[in-house]
């Protein structure tokens, strides 16, 4: 079996008559039959090939083929958005009157669909507390049809015992799914520890670098089936451009990884020591208090840093507006560091009760730790305090 970094740069799509090193780009919308019969074969599922790109596209398998391969999956399918991709997995899989068990520390958006699009059609949910595992099995229901997790969590870097959870879900008979945005299949692979499914907003660490957005579904065959068939009716597609530029970006993901994991514990550990500063999250840090559990399943912190500064909301935004080299931006996992203040943002569509019930105070920074050194980013950081 190859190793990560191997299989980040060699899953390649089958080369043209052109013998081209590099995978070239396939923008077209549709695809030219031999004749009759193939196109009738092909539209029956009876023949495999590229019928039409809101189905596939040789860009798209390329990507797909390449997030099984790193992910440990059998099947994946690729979507326009992080949160298309979210949407389509519930959308695939679930039916009017099922149950959704979830963790509380969730991304905006997808508290947005639990809370306000899934009961439209007679879904309902139940919100957890990520560390009281009593109260996961007694929220279990008749009608409970999976449960939804995000680890570390966002914004506020909770880590969830992904072990734990597959074991969970594997007794109670759910389906298990994990948003695996911020560790990235480099740093942690939820199917290992049972997922079902693992879902990515590749707009943030697969690309990289803030150019494009794209999302990305894998798991299991029979379930990929579902969403496929569900995403081929509501179009949810990736373009064959973004996704290219996906595929490239992920050459690199082990390097920027390693690198974005080992400027933000430097920044945490800067952090943990400054006296305006009230609380770190970052796992890899030995005062998280999941710091085993990440060790367990996580080959490095990544690049988030959350904490609460002195002074609340008001102090929060004067900490952004002094920044002069890191960016203020609605977006994570870029080269670039970025600052954002969640309860105004992010976040800012939950109630003040549900923000502090997941930590979400009024003080916290979320900090995406970018490629820059080091010492710049902490001298920015120190400057702005």
């Amino acid at each position: 079996m190859k190793k990560f970094e191997t299989l980040a740069i060699r899953t390649q799509s089958e080369r043209s008559q052109y013998n081209e090193h590099s995978t070239p780009l396939h923008l077209t919308s549709s695809f030219v039959f031999d004749d009759a019969e193939q196109m009738r074969a092909m539209f029956s599922d009876e023949v495999e090939g590229n019928i039409y790109s809101r189905f596939s596209n040789p860009n798209t398998t390329e990507l797909i083929q390449k997030i099984c391969a790193l992910e440990g999956a059998e099947a994946g399918w690729a979507t326009a958005t992080g949160m298309a991709a979210v949407f389509t997995t519930f959308g695939a899989l679930l039916k009017q009157g099922d149950h959704v068990l979830a963790c509380r520390s969730i991304f905006g958006s997808s508290h947005t669909i639990l809370t306000k699009i899934l009961p439209k059609w007679g879904i309902t949910f139940t919100y957890v507390d990520i560390d009281d595992t009593d109260n996961w099995a007694a929220a279990v229901q008749e009608n409970t049809k999976l449960v939804f997790v995000e680890t570390p969590t966002n914004p506020g870097v909770d880590i969830l015992d992904l072990e734990w959870l597959g074991e969970f879900a594997k007794e109670n008979k759910l389906l298990y799914i994990v948003d695996n945005c911020f560790a990235t299949p480099y740093l942690q692979q939820p199917i290992k520890f049972g997922a079902d499914l693992v879902i990515h907003s590749a707009t943030k660490y697969l690309d990289g670098q803030g150019r494009v957005l794209g999302g990305l579904i894998a798991g299991k065959q029979n379930l990929i089936d579902e969403v496929q068939g569900f995403a081929r009716h509501s179009g949810p597609a990736l373009s064959p451009f973004n996704a290219w530029v996906i595929s490239k970006s992920i050459e690199t993901l082990a390097v920027r990884m390693d690198r974005h994991s080992e400027n933000a514990l430097k920044v945490a550990q800067w952090l943990e020591k400054h006296p305006q500063v009230e609380l770190v999250k970052y796992p890899f840090l030995p005062s998280h208090p999941k710091y085993a559990v990440a060790k367990k399943q996580m080959k490095a912190g990544g690049g988030i840093v959350s904490f609460i500064i002195e002074g609340g909301v008001e102090k929060g935004r004067q900490f952004l507006d002094a920044l002069k080299l890191v960016s203020i931006t609605a977006n994570l996992g870029d080269t670039r560091s970025i600052a954002t203040h969640p309860a105004s943002t992010t976040h800012s569509k939950l109630t003040e009760e549900e923000r502090n019930e997941v930590g979400i105070l009024p003080g916290l920074i979320r900090i995406s730790v970018g490629l820059e050194h080091a010492d710049d980013i902490i001298n920015d950081i120190k400057q702005a305090f």
